[in-house]
């Protein structure tokens, strides 16, 4: 397994050794793209969020399921929350960042932040204690969705915003690099989608900082990989925005539940 690789600073374009390294690898890491204060508020606003839709019972955001669990003290927590852009100025205003409009070319022509689409800006809480459900997830690609989602294999990337600093011992984000480029074939067999979360010998371990940008191309394989540490110390916050191209697709309060999400209870 590679526990290291080369890391970069993101300005408002990326350079030709950036872009060299991203379309080889699928995956990139930028260090300090937010700093602490950014976060705490990103997270204060997200317990803002999180009360409200608890408070109102929201079960689906644009269709989505949200995906709820129990903190340490057995209260309720939001652990998945899809486009909560849309449900707080502060998530909202983040994605004003002109530095997001330099990573754009990466999926080619006509790419956009998909605000309005797919899930959103999604917003992963774990931790693993005892009442957890939402602690690890299994080898998938999010090529797959697209299938799903009936249309075809256009580029998706995935920027995570990394409000959390990993240790190994969190466990997250494990890729396969290089496997952006596969086979429809491989995207489709080389793993049991979500129910085989065994180590991989090729895979690369994304250990970020809090306030650290990554970018992986949604084709990869990659998985979430469960903390081995219990309590607080195991609780990881993490933002997903992607990066689409292909036709326009926005999703409202009307929009039907994707099939696949129908099964998100296999998503542990």
């Amino acid at each position: 397994m590679v526990s290291s690789y080369k890391t970069f600073t993101l300005a408002n374009q990326l350079t030709n050794e950036q872009i060299a390294f991203f379309n080889e690898h699928g995956f990139i890491h930028f260090k300090k793209f937010i700093n602490p204060e950014t976060v705490s508020s990103i997270i204060d606003a997200s317990k803002q969020v999180e009360q409200k839709w608890i408070d109102n019972e929201l079960q689906k955001v644009n269709g989505v399921p949200i995906k709820y669990g129990k903190d340490l003290d057995g209260s309720p927590i939001v652990q998945r929350f899809a486009f909560i852009n849309q449900h707080h100025q502060t998530l909202s205003g983040l994605l004003l960042d002109p530095r997001f409009n330099g990573l754009l070319p990466l999926a080619g022509d006509g790419a956009r932040l998909g605000t309005e689409e797919k899930d959103g800006m999604v917003f992963n809480h774990y931790i693993n204690g005892p009442e957890s459900k939402f602690t690890k997830m299994g080898w998938h690609t999010d090529g797959l969705r697209d299938i799903f989602y009936g249309g075809k294999l256009n580029p998706m990337l995935n920027v995570g915003i990394h409000l959390s600093t990993l240790k190994p011992e969190n466990g997250g984000l494990k890729i396969i690099p290089g496997t952006h480029k596969q086979s429809i074939y491989q995207m489709l067999f080389r793993k049991k989608y979500f129910l085989d979360n065994n180590p991989d010998p090729q895979e690369v371990s994304i250990n970020p900082e809090a306030g650290d940008l990554t970018i992986h191309d949604g084709r990869l394989w990659h998985r979430v990989a469960q903390s081995s540490i219990r309590g607080e110390e195991s609780r990881r916050r993490v933002i997903y925005i992607p990066i689409i191209a292909g036709k326009y697709a926005p999703k409202n309060e009307n929009s039907p539940t994707v099939f696949y999400q129908r099964f998100a209870g296999i998503v542990k």
